[in-house]
């Protein structure tokens, strides 16, 4: 289901995804808040239109402006613990990693997914691409809808 929501001007394009950091201090007294600050903070979202016609409004945040966009929630690749891991089953992360030169790491702490959230697990993807884990964990790559 789409959102309608405003987006910098640089990154209203179909395709585009970013997570949602929520409100800036910037946005104390913007008269468009209530348009802009519709989303769920640390959620991952894909632009999927740009409203036609749409009106380039200023913003304190966004150097070139905001206009309105639809987005929609969008799945995140993930590690997470292999035992119990099904397509349909609800996974969680396996909890922070200290290692950032990993070739996983990305994956165990992705954007869009937060530590302790429950997600359901849309397809399995197969073995993580670090060849061991530091932290000893036996972990798989899957596809995660958080509002699933």
């Amino acid at each position: 289901m789409s959102t309608i929501t405003l987006l910098g001007d640089r990154l209203a394009e179909p395709g585009t995804e970013f997570v949602y950091e929520g409100e800036a201090e910037a946005c104390a007294g913007c008269p468009y808040r209530s348009q802009c600050l519709t989303l769920e903070v640390g959620r991952r979202y894909r632009v999927t239109d740009v409203r036609d016609n749409a009106q380039l409004l200023p913003c304190a945040v966004h150097d070139e402006g905001v206009r309105a966009v639809e987005v929609e929630s969008t799945t995140v690749r993930a590690n997470v613990p292999t035992d119990g891991t099904f397509a349909g089953a609800t996974a969680t992360l396996a909890g922070p990693c200290p290692y950032v030169e990993c070739p996983s790491h990305s994956l165990c702490e992705p954007n869009g997914v937060e530590h302790g959230e429950s997600a359901r697990v849309v397809r399995i993807e197969g073995d993580p691409p670090h060849e061991i884990c530091h932290l000893d964990r036996s972990l798989t790559t899957v596809e995660l809808d958080p509002d699933g």
